[in-house]
């Protein structure tokens, strides 16, 4: 008798687990969908988790979001990174991407372990409405994990060519001018407490330029 209910015990610890491994993962990814979808155009949600009733304790295996837009403060975008600092793994696409000041296009996140890396293209038009001092704007240099830019800067009727640079500072995304006081002029493009902003570089593409980033999770 002690025997069978232990067996049946463990059937139905069996098929709870079956049932959570059905149910949760959808469940977590229409969670992340709502949540997305307050923002932007969801094209696709995916979560894996095995097992997946770890789901309970916020643990995943793996995340995927496709979007269409994304609009939203920086410190929305921090708060679901920092919801996703507990997937192993996460894979998410943006066509466009509108955080702070600056809209990225084409933009891509993976994460792995507490690694981040992302890439976006920036248009000149959409540079030039985020960095309000400089026209005419294009990458001239990157290396040790800083981004150089070359525009024009008016200023009561004058004009002269301007580089400013794009660097981490203190985990935050930033851009100043390379004059004199410029870090009076420096602009915040991204800053949030989830996130630790290590590196960017940038290539030329037509039209603009693709920048990359590195950074951690927490």
């Amino acid at each position: 008798m002690r025997r069978i209910a232990v067996l049946t015990a463990a059937g139905l610890v069996l098929l709870v687990l079956i049932v959570a491994q059905l149910l949760l993962p959808g469940i977590a990814a229409q969670e992340l969908r709502d949540d997305l979808g307050r923002s932007g155009t969801v094209l696709e949600v995916k979560v894996t988790a095995f097992p997946a009733i770890k789901l309970l304790w916020h643990k995943a295996d793996s995340v995927v979001v496709r979007m269409g837009r994304y609009r939203s403060r920086s410190s929305h975008l921090g708060d679901t990174l920092g919801q996703a600092a507990d997937a192993d793994s996460l894979d998410a696409s943006a066509q466009e991407l509108d955080v702070g000041p600056l809209t990225l296009r084409n933009a891509t996140l993976r994460k792995r372990g507490s690694e981040l890396s992302g890439s976006a293209t920036v248009t000149e038009s959409d540079l030039r409405s985020a960095v309000f001092f400089l026209d005419n704007v294009e990458p001239i240099a990157s290396a040790n994990g800083r981004l150089t830019l070359r525009g024009t800067a008016s200023f009561l009727g004058l004009h002269a060519t301007v580089d400013a640079t794009v660097a981490a500072k203190d985990g935050a995304l930033v851009v100043a001018p390379n004059v004199p006081l410029g870090g009076i002029a420096a602009l915040t493009l991204f800053d949030n407490p989830h996130v630790e902003v290590q590196s960017v570089s940038a290539t030329n593409v037509p039209g603009g330029f693709r920048v990359f980033a590195e950074g951690t999770v927490h």
